[in-house]
């Protein structure tokens, strides 16, 4: 447990990118880490401000069956289906979640206070189904501080439109690139449109824009690396932030545009963008390079535990990293398609495998519940 005195001494770097505009949030969820009070905790002492979770964090928690032993057994005794179990468990820990929250998202207008809870990433090319289940996890959570995550593929994208449309609340996740990012925008703005059509009080609604940001270092890393010359080990490292950057100029276009401009006289809030993925995955690199160096005004950084940590301990915060940088971000991504290197066939390939990633996760998590229902003596299917 984090006392106060070690938090005083050691939050400052998370302080200080709060103070920037910067709302922390944590990219992890757990039964154990409520009921512990784990996390009430960083948000007291760590400047926690909302909570994200996705199949691979629920396959990780739920799979290892601390802290939902008591909830399986009734569930197993109802001898309901897998799929029913699992939205029971998670939509249980997301509400529990929000309640902890709630503070906090009172206190901020909505603007944080947030937990999200995915849709079934096997409906990721569905819209209708993503629609209906968007519906249906608003409904089971029952929490105004929940965000349903609707991940930005094409069926998505009017998906996102439905469901802002009918003032839910959406963290839409999966982009990786520009051109998929102001498509994203455009949804959210629709939906806001459709949602003022049927007197719908804006002001009620919030999004962000989860832009994954490690993944994209890894993938053209490794063909830079590949390639091996000075110049394309020298642009190692340096694409993520680059598409990160760029992604908020395009922020900041797009929401000072006349379009959003009618839409904010009706009290409507920006889409926030928000850098998701920011653990690091080379070693090589330093452990807090996607928190220092994507501060700006109007995010949100959501973190693994790891990172969160690394920042309160060694992290160094020195104002805007963003804002200013986009000829030179412009100039990087130039420079990995001259080598030969697709920006669009590099984020196609990583929308496919973010998709994919999640569907495996999940099933995993199915096959894991099944056999704790069937181990207590029921089908399960």
């Amino acid at each position: 447990m984090i006392t106060v005195t070690e938090a005083s001494a050691t939050a400052g770097a998370l302080k200080r990118l709060s103070d920037e505009g910067v709302s922390i949030w944590l990219d992890d969820l757990s039964r154990s880490r409520i009921t512990s009070g784990n996390l009430a905790e960083l948000v007291a002492t760590r400047h926690v401000v909302g909570v994200t979770t996705n199949p691979s964090i629920f396959q990780a928690a739920i799979g290892s069956g601390e802290g939902y032993e008591e909830q399986l057994a009734d569930l197993a005794v109802r001898g309901v289906t897998v799929d029913e179990a699992v939205r029971m468990m998670t939509t249980a820990d997301v509400r529990a979640a929000a309640d902890v929250l709630r503070p906090v998202y009172e206190a901020s207008g909505g603007r944080d206070g947030r937990v999200s809870i995915e849709v079934d990433p096997r409906l990721a090319h569905d819209t209708r189904a993503t629609v209906a289940e968007a519906r249906q996890l608003a409904w089971l959570v029952d929490r105004p501080n929940v965000m349903i995550k609707i991940p930005a593929t094409k069926a998505g994208l009017p998906a996102i439109t439905e469901v802002i449309g009918a003032g839910i609340s959406v963290n839409v996740t999966l982009i990786f690139s520009l051109e998929r990012y102001r498509e994203v925008m455009d949804a959210y703005q629709a939906g806001l449109e459709r949602a003022r059509a049927a007197g719908i009080d804006l002001a009620g609604i919030h999004s962000v824009a989860s832009f994954f940001v490690s993944r994209v270092d890894s993938e053209i890393d490794k063909r830079l690396t590949v390639l091996g010359t000075k110049e394309a080990l020298a642009l190692k490292g340096r694409a993520a932030l680059a598409n990160a950057r760029l992604a908020y100029a395009a922020y900041e276009e797009v929401f000072s545009a006349g379009r959003w401009t009618v839409l904010a006289g009706s009290r409507a809030n920006k889409q926030r963008p928000l850098w998701a993925s920011t653990g690091v995955k080379d070693p090589a690199y330093k452990d807090t390079l996607y928190v220092e160096d994507l501060v700006a005004p109007g995010t949100v950084n959501t973190m693994p535990e790891a990172t969160l940590e690394a920042t309160a301990d060694h992290g160094r915060i020195h104002g805007d990293t963003v804002s200013g940088g986009y000829a030179q971000a412009r100039a990087d991504l130039a420079a990995v398609e001259r080598l030969g290197i697709s920006y669009d066939e590099v984020v196609r390939q990583l929308e496919d495998e973010g998709v994919a990633k999640f569907e495996a996760a999940w099933q995993e998590l199915l096959d894991a519940v099944t056999k704790s229902l069937t181990g207590k003596g029921v089908d399960g299917e």
